[in-house]
């Protein structure tokens, strides 16, 4: 029973007849604000850093919080957006923000071994169908191998897109002149301008121009069975942080997985991915099924350890694998 219902059946017993209904009403109006303002009050902040607005599952924490689904696990959400996972990182190491979105795995297992306060504590991608490289239409590079010796973009540092281009240069056996561009816009702008022969963008970003066939795509990361193996990007909490209150990292993954289920059950939810994305349904629909599919955003599923332990040691994010005692401590599920 609300507090209203219960305050408006106390007055009804309680006070005379001469009270009259209007003032009932205003009263109990008064406590239903009360109440309100407890509740929005009691919410509690917690500032999430994501890499990349508009890249894969980045949209998730935004829609979450725009359809009220964290808040409804008692969260205000701060959300500040990264060029990358390296920016996003060192936002979870200085506790600037206590959640990570759309880390890359490596990274988060190179800090970890360096001693800085970092956690994984979910996945937020599965695979490499959502990283792709593409070049302008009228480009002649055709394949990868056109690549050779040619300047490629990545985002940052140890971010998804840099293990997976160092993961496709090691896979076609290829001399790639690895250069940083930044955002997924900044990379467009750079590709199309030819100041690199070949960008990186991560769907949904980017698709309207496939569709338009402005741009063709020549590689993606799932070319590297290596990385289709791998949970290459997670979520990631301050260390520091996660230990003083472990339930407010459960109620964010409860939400995350809220409105994952949301946008790809309901019809309402997949009109707000659309939304936020700039798609029309159809190219929203491409998306999800061809570089988004449900289960390589499962939070609860991190896979390939093993295999990213050995290209982090490849990669030199890593001098040696960790132990079992560390990825015990490293990786952690508050909640669960």
């Amino acid at each position: 029973m609300s507090r209203m219902l219960r305050a408006v059946q106390f007055i009804g017993r309680a006070q005379p007849h001469h009270w009259g209904r209007r003032k009932l009403v205003a009263w109990a109006m008064a406590v239903g604000l009360a109440a309100a303002g407890h509740a929005v009050h009691a919410q509690e902040k917690l500032t999430v850093a994501v890499g990349g607005r508009g890249i894969g599952e980045s949209c998730l924490t935004e829609i979450g919080k725009d359809a009220g689904i964290f808040a409804r696990h008692g969260l205000d959400l701060n959300i500040v957006y990264t060029d990358g996972s390296g920016e996003t990182q060192q936002a979870v190491v200085s506790n600037s923000a206590q959640v990570g979105v759309t880390s890359g795995m490596l990274g988060a297992m190179s800090l970890y071994a360096k001693g800085a306060p970092v956690r994984v504590i979910g996945a937020s991608y599965s695979g490499g169908s959502q990283i792709y490289w593409f070049v302008p239409a009228g480009s002649a590079v055709k394949t990868p191998r056109d690549l050779d010796g040619k300047t490629v973009g990545y985002s940052t540092y140890s971010s998804a897109s840099h293990v997976g281009l160092l993961a496709l240069q090691k896979h076609y056996n290829l001399n790639f002149k690895l250069t940083q561009t930044g955002s997924a816009a900044a990379t467009l702008t750079a590709t199309m301008s030819q100041q690199v022969d070949a960008g990186w963008a991560g769907a949904p970003f980017a698709i309207d121009q496939l569709e338009a066939g402005k741009i063709r795509l020549v590689m993606k990361a799932s070319d590297s069975p290596d990385v289709d193996k791998q949970t290459v990007r997670v979520i990631i909490a301050n260390a520091d942080a996660l230990k003083a209150r472990r339930d407010l990292f459960a109620r964010y993954l409860a939400g995350y997985r809220e409105t994952l289920d949301w946008i790809f059950s309901t019809p309402e939810g997949f009109r707000a991915y659309a939304a936020f994305s700039s798609l029309s349904e159809p190219l929203a629909r491409r998306a999800l099924s061809e570089f988004l599919p449900r289960k390589a955003l499962e939070p609860d599923r991190i896979t390939g350890i093993d295999e990213a332990m050995a290209d982090a040691v490849t990669f030199k994010f890593l001098s040696g694998p960790l132990t079992r005692e560390q990825i015990a401590d490293l990786i952690q599920r508050p909640g669960k």
